[in-house]
């Protein structure tokens, strides 16, 4: 039989007082004595009085829920940046909802809506490819709003942002190889992150030109799906592999681990050594580059420290305080897919 749940009147018999005089006391208000309010805090305790979450958000004009919004669930990059969110909302009492876009800017303004709808605190959103138009009037909606690596390519002054410096990145990236004796390096990005892309590709080049190398745009693949995501991405770093071998590349820099894992499968299944033959590095740090075979050199993009600020940034709105758009900087982690060029 399910138990009845303990009320407010519950507690006002047992305590022989108004019902008005155990809700005030509930909720610490100085109309009640500390003495009779700790009596009655105290009788709600041992009777087993749980809250009603939506009344107490009705008078505190506050659900302690932070909305969401990523583009995909499947993409282990989210995971972390959930991961670094909850870090900071959680001990604060904020439950987080979460919701996915799909990399669709329509679907990720209604999902916005609809969560300020629902009357939440606070916005976290990641990865947008919505208009700026849509931003800016999303951030007059009076709900404290964080964009977090924002794709679109046109900027937002709206709203307030945390994101990495994928340039300084991918050049990381170019450096390692170039260091390695590799002058023949292949880049497979994505189009349908473009702001973060074209970063990259950028950090790229310029890696190549400080290396004195040309740019050869047989070389540079940029992989044409709007809603490509998660184990797709694997795939289609699989399906690329051959035409990057034709253009004569030793190494390759990829947009993310996923395409990387991709390009490493591929090699398995034709059989080619990596790094002896072709010498792969990959973006974003994710916990599976360390378990695939061999460990992909990557470049570590902090996304649970992107989570935690962004978050952070959220509370020092929720506070009244001002939220100033932040750069994280990415590091290198060489593992065993990269080595010396060994093959003409």
């Amino acid at each position: 039989m399910r138990k009845r749940v303990v009320s407010i009147e519950d507690i006002a018999k047992e305590a022989g007082v108004s019902h008005s005089t155990v809700s005030r006391a509930l909720r610490d208000s100085p109309l009640i004595s500390p003495v009779v309010r700790n009596q009655i805090q105290q009788l709600a305790l041992s009777m087993g009085y749980i809250p009603n979450a939506i009344a107490q958000s009705l008078h505190n004009q506050q659900t302690n829920t932070i909305g969401l919004v990523v583009s995909s669930f499947s993409d282990p990059y989210f995971a972390e940046l959930i991961r670094g969110v909850e870090e900071i909302a959680n001990p604060r009492g904020l439950s987080v909802v979460l919701t996915a876009s799909h990399k669709d800017p329509a679907q990720e303004v209604a999902m916005i809506e609809n969560l300020q709808r629902r009357r939440v605190d606070g916005l976290l959103i990641a990865d947008s490819l919505a208009s700026r138009l849509d931003l800016d009037r999303i951030a007059q909606a009076a709900i404290p709003a964080v964009l977090v690596n924002r794709q679109a390519e046109e900027p937002v002054a709206s709203l307030p942002s945390v994101s990495v410096d994928d340039e300084t990145g991918m050049g990381l990236a170019v450096e390692h190889l170039v260091a390695s004796g590799h002058r023949a390096i292949g880049y497979l990005g994505l189009e349908n992150r473009p702001r973060t892309n074209q970063a990259r590709l950028s950090g790229y080049r310029k890696g190549l030109a400080r290396a004195g190398i040309e740019v050869d745009p047989t070389r540079e693949i940029i992989i044409p799906s709007s809603k490509l995501h998660g184990m797709e991405e694997v795939e289609a770093g699989q399906a690329y592999l051959e035409q990057l071998l034709a253009a004569g590349v030793s190494a390759i820099c990829c947009y993310n681990d996923m395409l990387a894992v991709g390009l490493l499968m591929a090699c398995h299944e034709s059989k080619r050594a990596v790094p002896e033959e072709l010498s792969i590095v990959g973006y974003d740090d994710i916990s599976l580059t360390r378990y695939v075979t061999p460990a992909l050199t990557t470049v570590h993009q902090p996304v649970i420290e992107l989570g935690r600020q962004a978050m952070q940034m959220i509370l020092d709105m929720l506070e009244g305080r001002q939220a100033s758009d932040q750069v994280l900087l990415p590091g290198l982690v060489v593992r065993a897919s990269t080595g010396p060029r060994t093959h003409a």
